[in-house]
């Protein structure tokens, strides 16, 4: 589907409403990293670039969407069940003993492609699947969300290496740019940039936009499909995390954390002032 940008941005805010509540429920869940991400998913979901079926989530000709980020499952989960890949009102189960919703993201899941948590696994499969789809004849399109802290494993770049050697254009890798990792920083921990070089010197096409500004986001990935470029697309989307509510906002204590009590009645106007 294709909505206004008006409307998709609207989508944004509803989403980050239903993985609070979702997370404040379930005492547990990555608010901050799942926010971070709300413009990037709802742009390929909504906006007309990611070929989905949610009444058949193993359509084979769908495009394959690959959350290597595992950790921001609850926004992924959001958006399917939003979308009606599931009942919407599972949500109410995440993390709990009676549903199928871990707190990392779980392939048992209708419209997940794998099972992700563990820093730099997704990646790979990611490659794997757009080469297949090569040798295959198919024309699917295989996007790869990564976290920026997952740029620290040797396995992304391993990945990278394969994808370019290979001239993967078929396979969209979207950074994650929130500059924030578990404890600090990334920049004070160990630098990344400049990724911008460090991807195009791995023989991708690198851009970086706005990662919370789905009109940037659409026109950077909308024509992937009809790109001849012979090289895989690399795009740093650069973000905030905690993005829509300010208390949580580019803090790495909130890190993998639920607001609970007070904290989460404040997340709550926070993020509805932030939607006005």
């Amino acid at each position: 589907m294709r909505n206004s940008l008006e409307a998709l941005e609207a989508k944004s805010q509803e989403i980050r409403e239903l993985v609070l509540e979702t997370c404040i429920k379930a005492g547990t869940g990555h608010v901050t990293s799942s926010f971070s991400c709300i413009e990037i998913l709802v742009a390929l979901y909504y906006g007309g670039a990611l070929r989905t079926e949610p009444g058949n989530p193993d359509w084979e000709a769908r495009d394959r969407f690959v959350l290597s980020k595992g950790q921001a499952s609850p926004a992924l989960y959001a958006v399917l069940g939003d979308l009606g890949f599931f009942d919407v009102g599972e949500l109410d189960k995440f993390a709990q003993k009676d549903g199928i919703f871990g707190v990392h993201l779980q392939k048992n899941v209708p419209g997940v492609e794998i099972t992700a948590g563990s820093l730099g696994q997704g990646y790979g499969v990611a490659a794997g699947l757009a080469l297949g789809a090569r040798m295959n004849g198919q024309d699917h399109m295989v996007y790869a969300l990564l976290g920026d802290g997952e740029l620290y494993e040797g396995s992304i770049w391993e990945t990278a290496m394969f994808a370019a050697h290979h001239g993967l254009d078929n396979l969209v890798t979207i950074i994650d740019r929130n500059n924030l990792c578990v404890t600090d920083f990334t920049e004070k921990l160990i630098r990344l940039e400049p990724l911008e070089d460090k991807w195009s010197s791995f023989g991708f096409e690198a851009v970086r936009i706005d990662g919370h500004d789905i009109g940037a986001i659409l026109d950077t990935i909308g024509g992937v499909r009809a790109r001849a470029s012979g090289k895989p697309l690399a795009v740093i989307a650069d973000t905030v995390k905690g993005k829509g509510v300010k208390s949580m906002t580019n803090s790495p204590l909130w890190h993998g954390a639920a607001p609970k009590g007070e904290q989460a009645e404040i997340a709550r106007a926070e993020l509805k002032e932030a939607g006005q």
